[in-house]
């Protein structure tokens, strides 16, 4: 599928070969045990048990694996992916860089976990400057990065990383594989978490890693087995069904996106807005050359914390929640969930409402929330 474009391979992505009867996506497999062969046991079938087994989940993992360009598995959410990734690929007295501005449960697993058990934890900022790499294990980046929205030269890092023996990670959660593919940029790995964007109907949570080392795939995948972090078929089936439409909702996304942001940087009583899409924006320069599209999430600063409720509660089409790129348009205040940011600042995930009505509608809820306190985002 690799000549087709983004959506057909959605459409497409991990179906079964058309059979005169069948639907197109097979229902969700909801098996613990299966039949087993008397003589040969689970030799001969690719089903033994629900853990390690599941047609459904095989479905999903081809069709996320064809949109990144590597083999998938996918877990019960993103955190089970990436932690698992730490778990299973670091061991004491090795070192591991992360993001010092990516997704703060991250850092906090590092020092609470991965710390303890021996393993050298260091963070760098996204954009760097990152540090000689001789001795490290893994970095890892997430790029876009969540919430700040910095972008980081995969191939260039990619290409250090390769020199000193160390293993590149990359965080694909906000660009999606239609986005960009860490994969063809020279990443080792990808992982992912799949709730948001990728599957973006707010109704499941879902992680998946991705890679073409068969050796890191057959690691992780008995992490999987052993420690049993795997998403319920019905999840699995939900997410399937989902990735049909991810490069309709992405474009919606996106074009929101720039909408706000234009309608944000042209405002005085708003500071900090970020967005990789704007030719101004510190991002700009590496993601117009890597990224395929700009994610529809942005970030800005409302002054203090009392201002991003009076906007939230003021705003029709912007439902205060955490978590981004689903259908619905929702915005929070990241301060309040641990993000090294200032009490003002906004990480806003575009939704497919009309973009019309969305700049109204923020337009209108600004206008009502008044002045704040002036701060730049954090």
């Amino acid at each position: 599928m690799a000549d087709q474009h983004d959506g057909t391979r959605c459409v497409h992505a991990g179906l079964p070969d058309p059979v005169p009867g069948e639907p197109f996506l097979p229902g969700p497999v909801f098996a613990a045990p299966y039949h087993l062969d008397p003589w040969q046991g689970p030799a001969a079938t690719p089903n033994g048990y629900g853990r390690p087994d599941n047609p459904t989940r095989r479905l999903l993992e081809a069709a996320i694996g064809d949109l990144e360009g590597g083999d998938c598995r996918v877990f019960a959410s993103g955190q089970a992916a990436i932690t698992g990734l730490l778990l299973a690929v670091l061991r004491p007295g090795d070192t591991v860089l992360l993001p010092a501005d990516g997704y703060f449960p991250v850092r906090a697993f590092a020092t609470d976990t991965l710390e303890r058990l021996g393993v050298r934890v260091a963070f760098v900022p996204t954009v760097g400057p990152y540090p000689s790499l001789a001795g490290v294990r893994l970095v890892l980046v997430e790029t876009p990065a969540n919430p700040g929205l910095d972008v980081v030269d995969v191939p260039a890092l990619a290409a250090r990383a390769r020199a000193a023996g160390a293993l590149l990670a990359v965080d694909n959660t906000t660009a999606t594989p239609l986005g960009q593919r860490p994969l063809d940029l020279g990443a080792d790995l990808v992982v992912a978490s799949g709730t948001k964007a990728l599957t973006g109907h707010s109704d499941l949570l879902l992680g998946y890693l991705a890679s073409r080392s068969a050796e890191l795939l057959d690691t992780v995948t008995a992490w999987r087995t052993t420690t049993g972090a795997i998403p319920s078929p019905f999840d699995a089936w939900l997410a399937h069904r989902s990735l049909a439409t991810l490069d309709l909702r992405l474009a919606r996304q996106t074009a929101n996106a720039e909408a706000l942001a234009r309608l944000l940087t042209d405002r005085p009583d708003v500071t900090g807005v970020r967005w990789p899409g704007l030719p101004d924006d510190p991002a700009y320069p590496v993601a117009s050359v890597q990224l395929r599209r700009v994610p529809g999430v942005l970030s800005f600063d409302l002054g203090d914390a009392d201002r991003v409720a009076r906007f939230l509660d003021a705003a029709r089409l912007v439902a205060a929640a955490t978590s981004f790129g689903g259908l619905h348009t929702s915005a929070d205040r990241r301060a309040q969930w641990g993000d090294d940011t200032t009490p003002g600042f906004v990480r806003l995930s575009c939704g497919v409402e009309d973009t019309v009505d969305l700049v109204a509608d923020v337009t209108a809820a600004l206008d009502a929330a008044g002045p704040g306190g002036a701060a730049s985002a954090g």
